[in-house]
């Protein structure tokens, strides 16, 4: 399982660290709060970034695939997922690993 320590500021995988930067634990640490609800780009830019308008940047991509690439050394980088219908991104606990 993942942990999420909020003293470091990151996260573990047994003794491995993910090695978070801020926005990125942010990110995770608001998608672990309320796992299966759709966050919408807004939503995350305004709750861990604290902007309340929209720059229109790619900033909140760049970071779920950050996270993702960083859970992905242990093959959970589908824990984070991409609502295609609504929109958004999720924290899928029971999702299983997608081949490539």
């Amino acid at each position: 399982p993942v942990v999420l320590d909020l003293f470091h500021r990151d996260a573990r995988i047994g003794e491995d660290w993910l090695r978070l930067h801020p926005r990125e634990f942010g990110l995770f640490w608001r998608l672990a709060e309320s796992p299966y609800e759709r966050h919408t780009r807004l939503d995350l830019l305004k709750d861990v970034w604290r902007l309340r308008h929209d720059p229109e940047t790619n900033r909140v991509a760049v970071t779920v695939a950050r996270v993702r690439h960083k859970l992905a050394r242990f093959d959970l980088g589908h824990l984070i997922a991409t609502d295609l219908d609504q929109g958004g991104y999720f924290l899928d606990c029971e999702a299983a690993p997608v081949a490539v």
